[in-house]
């Protein structure tokens, strides 16, 4: 058997031009553009990278983005304040605050300043709760993505095994969470779990995001398995990995996704995603998001 790999590229493709038609079609008849603030802290290259990606993607589907830059220095009043600031500001229906955040500034009073109605990034205490009854209002952008990748594959998850390989709360405990609304039976491992392969083995589904590389090697793997690699590491030699043996564990697993390639484009997609929904919202259209 050899695995048919998951291109999250062509999804992402597909789901950013059906968001940017339904973007035009919200600026004709509402005249409403949907607005996503991105707020930088310091100059974290990586950081930088990423809202850049985020921005330019904004810009491809109709997204009117504003980046706001802070020095490293900044007070956690100053940030706060500026967070005040866009949540009263009606032409945004988005704020993101890009992680990390210097020492000095509190995380967790920064994601809950962020309007609930705002936060598309879905890290506000309110959403993640949500996720346990199914009513968040956001769903965390990459393990959306997790969700909407197993979708566009017609991956049946009610009444299957999965098993989640990291227990962090912006993709671990969330995606978890959200496969057990589908009637999953999930488990989820991390460091300290004895025996990991007990787990993996047993999983139809299995869903890795630890942060360390060639964890999940072919013998902890079901023969037939849909296997979803979250994590991404760089190799001294500069190379991008997941946390699985990718050559190894195609030739056991059914369906796989690649790293890079894979669950990342998913995650600015979800984004977008989140932001039009957000748009919507303001002018009444109140349908649930799909999948949830």
């Amino acid at each position: 058997m050899t695995a048919r790999i998951i291109d999250g590229k062509a999804v992402a493709k597909k789901l950013r031009a059906e968001y940017k038609n339904r973007i035009a079609q919200l600026v004709a008849a509402k005249g409403v553009t949907p607005g996503l603030a991105v707020i930088l802290v310091g100059h974290n290259p990586a950081s930088q990278l990423y809202v850049s990606n985020k921005v330019r993607a904004c810009a491809d589907v109709g997204i009117r983005s504003e980046r706001i830059e802070m020095a490293a220095d900044v007070s956690e009043q100053v940030l706060l304040a500026e967070i005040d600031r866009l949540n009263a500001d009606p032409t945004v229906h988005g704020i993101l605050v890009q992680l990390p955040l210097p020492a000095h500034i509190e995380v967790r009073q920064v994601l809950e300043r962020i309007s609930v109605a705002k936060d598309v990034d879905g890290f506000h205490l309110y959403n993640v709760g949500g996720l346990l009854t199914g009513s968040t209002v956001f769903p965390p952008c990459t393990p959306y993505g997790v969700q909407k990748l197993l979708e566009h594959e017609n991956v049946q998850i009610a009444g299957r095994n999965v098993c989640v390989v990291g227990a962090s709360n912006i993709v671990g405990k969330p995606v978890a969470m959200m496969l057990m609304q589908q009637d999953a039976t999930v488990s989820i491992c991390h460091k300290l779990t004895r025996d990991l392969a007990m787990f993996t083995l047993l999983a139809d589904i299995l869903v890795v995001a630890a942060g360390v590389p060639n964890l999940i090697v072919p013998q902890m793997v079901r023969t037939g398995a849909v296997v979803i690699d979250v994590g991404i590491n760089r190799l001294p030699d500069g190379r991008l990995v997941g946390d699985v043996d990718f050559e190894g564990v195609r030739k056991k697993a059914s369906l796989i996704s690649p790293v890079p390639g894979g669950v990342g484009p998913m995650t600015v997609t979800m984004l977008l995603f989140n932001t039009l929904r957000s748009a919507e919202r303001t002018v009444g259209i109140e349908e649930a998001a799909p999948g949830l």
